[in-house]
């Protein structure tokens, strides 16, 4: 009984002491009174610039900020490679997602984060998309993280909680394991010249 009475009381005062905790109380009361709330959208836009150029284009990421990232196409699939593309930008979504639920997590339950490395990759057979082989899936077939965490004051169980927790709770993990349908609206128009 006493060492539960220990448990509970320091599992009280590490919840007091965290920020993440503090403001997920906060957001929890109001999810929980208004649901439609929770929703949230994230964002992206390509407005096609140097349409000449089949290797290259741009995105706006966020439709606030339009943080602007430069895209290149893969040399596998005729590219130069001379950015990221599209397939480095999932890797750096579910590393940068992954990382950042680590962070939260990591401070709801008071474990003194040294250093994180997060490595995300993703293979794919390209002979799909480029029509060489119709039976190779256009998809990547397997994506994998190798994480390293160095933290203080904390212990195998704490660890596991953490990584597990990570794991569940990290959307685009999660999204990716899963699948999510996709919808699309294409609005295509013909531009006749007049000569």
């Amino acid at each position: 009984m006493a060492n539960q009475e220990f448990s509970t009381k320091s599992t009280k005062s590490i919840k007091d002491t965290s920020i993440v905790h503090q403001r997920h109380l906060v957001l929890k009361e109001k999810y929980v009174e208004n649901s439609t709330s929770a929703w949230i959208t994230d964002s992206a836009e390509v407005i096609g610039k140097n349409l000449h150029d089949p290797f290259r284009t741009s995105v706006s990421i966020n439709d606030k900020m339009k943080v602007p990232f430069k895209i290149g196409v893969h040399k596998a699939v005729g590219g130069d490679h001379d950015f990221p593309n599209p397939g480095d930008l999932l890797c750096a979504s579910l590393a940068s997602c992954f990382e950042s639920t680590i962070r939260l997590i990591s401070n709801k339950l008071r474990i003194e984060l040294i250093e994180t490395k997060i490595y995300a990759t993703a293979q794919v057979d390209v002979r799909g998309t480029l029509m060489i082989d119709k039976s190779v899936p256009i998809e990547f077939q397997s994506m994998h993280i190798n994480a390293l965490i160095i933290a203080k004051n904390t212990n195998e169980k704490l660890f596991h909680k953490l990584i597990e927790g990570a794991k569940r709770s990290c959307i685009v993990y999660q999204t990716i394991k899963k699948g999510t349908p996709i919808t699309l609206n294409a609005d295509v128009k013909t531009k006749n010249n007049k000569l």
